[in-house]
């Protein structure tokens, strides 16, 4: 059977420029993570040129001040579940939850029509149905994964709840047809989802997530217009013979003229694509979506483009049958977010600083992603740049900002610019029922200012100190100062065996004896540190971290 010029092209063309686009992303995305980085460190060791806040006079506490107890807490052991603020969180997320399961149904429920069409009613009965939903709703199951799961356990339960479904319906499907057989499933089911899942690998790992997205969408639109304008060129003799002799004006052959005229098509197109981000940009500032909105309407995006690719045999038409698909999600999630009420918020949102040994890297952002997923429903976080998250908490507007040269307006110039960054915060969630994290850049001479005004501000403080040591003199006035200004009761410790627990209670005993004679903490009957000890970081642990941080701020609601 012959196909046209357009089925060749969309089953042919299409693929080859999203596998391009894709296997450019991640490469590139590591980049420009790493320019990036590097950018933030120069200007995190450069100097402001303000005066910071002087330090509070260092005296010896009062000889009747109660003694500092210390108190070391397994994380597993503790059972905070039942807080109201807890309770909140997990409605909020299981809401979002449902709304995009919901949407993620409807989108493979218009992947599953054109069966219909291509086999006749007759050719669809309820278990081909069942097993198109189901071979379509994987998107689905990664969604619920990267919105939910914080440990790996928990990820490994919803791809056995996702597959178990599958296997199901699959043994259903046998049992029902004597004709089909387990090796037709797991093609389809291969053919289906394999490609996209590959491709999705390319701008979701977690060290290059924050900002895949942004890559991949215009990596897409500019290998595009590299591909289109060559085929556009070489579609008439005289625009062969035109490119020609404009290459032989730079002294350009024949190879050097189809190497520029891909150069200038990825160029032209990627203007196009520069505006698209910036609008993305735009979007995002104006809190029109959230940045794990962006990642997973990328995610479904790029599975309906793939999806639907195969289509193209039916007819070249029936290839917009993914983008109809994501327009259909899209509606969903918006008709659901606002039905659930998700973007009102709560009464009360508490904040969270946090703070952190910079040299844990792999682990930061483990702790990060696990605990931004849970906190993140309830209320805000605040949080220092540093070298362990500036790439993985970078937002798309402040990675925007880095690529047209404008990084520096991110950064904290002194205490007069302090105040009117955190006056300008908009506190409440996203459309998605998200919070955000408040970022702060800071030069050499303003991270303590900056982190003291945030500390005083602060609901709760979670320090990370697991690998604490001496030499993290940083850490060590960032311990003085929470002794200082923020009752015990609102601060976690973290460690874990990596850190040296006999320095941090000593470190933590020394500052006591220079706390300030206004800090609140003098002021309580049996001042207490308490240090929590997490090991595997699984969802014990995040329960366990939660329920000790939430503690304060939930009698703070509930006394509001």
């Amino acid at each position: 059977m012959a196909y046209g010029a357009e089925t060749v092209a969309l089953t042919g063309a299409v693929p080859a420029l999203l596998l391009a686009s894709a296997a450019l992303t991640a490469p590139l995305s590591l980049f420009l993570l790493w320019l990036y980085r590097r950018a933030v460190l120069r200007s995190m060791a450069a100097q402001a040129g303000t005066a910071p806040l002087a330090e509070p006079p260092r005296i010896a506490s009062t000889a009747d001040a109660p003694p500092l107890r210390i108190r070391v807490v397994d994380a597993t052991a503790v059972d905070g579940v039942g807080t109201p603020i807890y309770r909140r969180a997990l409605h909020s997320l299981f809401l979002a939850s449902a709304v995009y399961v919901t949407a993620g149904l409807a989108y493979a429920f218009v992947l599953a029509s054109p069966w219909f069409l291509f086999e006749g009613m007759e050719g669809v009965p309820l278990t081909r149905l069942l097993w198109l939903l189901s071979c379509y709703a994987w998107p689905t199951a990664l969604a619920v994964g990267m919105l939910a799961a914080v440990s790996r356990g928990q990820r490994m339960l919803v791809g056995l709840a996702y597959f178990g479904m599958l296997f199901a319906v699959a043994i259903f499907g046998l049992a029902r047809n004597a004709e089909l057989t387990p090796n037709e499933l797991v093609v389809f089911w291969l053919l289906t989802n394999a490609p996209a899942t590959l491709l999705l690998l390319a701008f979701l790992h977690r060290r290059v997530r924050a900002v895949g997205p942004l890559v991949l969408s215009f990596m897409v639109v500019a290998v595009t217009g590299a591909v289109v304008l060559v085929n556009l060129v070489g579609s008439s003799e005289a625009g062969m013979r035109g490119a020609v002799a404009i290459g032989r004006l730079f002294g350009l052959g024949g190879h050097g003229v189809f190497v520029a005229l891909h150069v200038l098509g990825f160029a032209l197109f990627g203007l196009a694509g520069w505006w698209f981000l910036g609008r993305i940009g735009r979007r995002y500032d104006q809190r029109k979506m959230s940045d794990q909105s962006l990642t997973l309407d990328a995610m479904w995006l790029l599975f309906g483009v793939v999806q639907s690719i195969t289509f193209a045999f039916e007819g070249w038409l029936w290839v917009f049958t993914g983008l109809l698909a994501f327009a259909v999600y899209k509606v969903v999630t918006h008709v659901g977010f606002a039905l659930a009420g998700v973007a009102r918020g709560g009464a009360f949102t508490p904040t969270l600083l946090l703070l952190r040994v910079f040299a844990l890297g792999g682990r930061s952002e483990r702790l990060f992603d696990a605990l931004s997923k849970r906190w993140l429903r309830a209320g805000s976080i605040s949080m220092i740049a540093g070298p362990d998250l500036v790439a993985s908490a970078v937002e798309p507007h402040e990675f925007l900002d880095y690529l047209s040269g404008r990084l520096s307006r991110r950064f904290v110039r002194g205490s007069e610019d302090l105040r009117q960054r955190l006056h300008a915060i908009q506190r409440g969630p996203d459309p998605d029922g998200r919070y955000r994290v408040n970022e702060f850049f800071c030069y050499a001479d303003t991270w303590k200012d900056t982190m003291t005004t945030l500390a005083a501000s602060a609901d709760a403080v979670l320090m990370d100190l697991r690998s604490f040591s001496p030499s993290n003199q940083g850490c060590i006035f960032e311990l003085q100062q929470l002794l200082d200004s923020v009752p015990l009761e609102r601060i976690v410790f973290l460690l874990d065996d990596e850190t040296d627990q006999a320095f941090l209670e000593h470190a933590l005993r020394e500052a006591w004896t220079r706390v300030h004679p206004d800090s609140p903490n003098l002021r309580l009957p049996a001042p207490e540190a308490r240090l929590l000890r997490v090991a595997t970081q699984a969802a014990a642990d995040v329960r366990g971290l939660l329920a000790l941080l939430w503690s304060r701020p939930a009698a703070q609601a509930a006394a509001a």
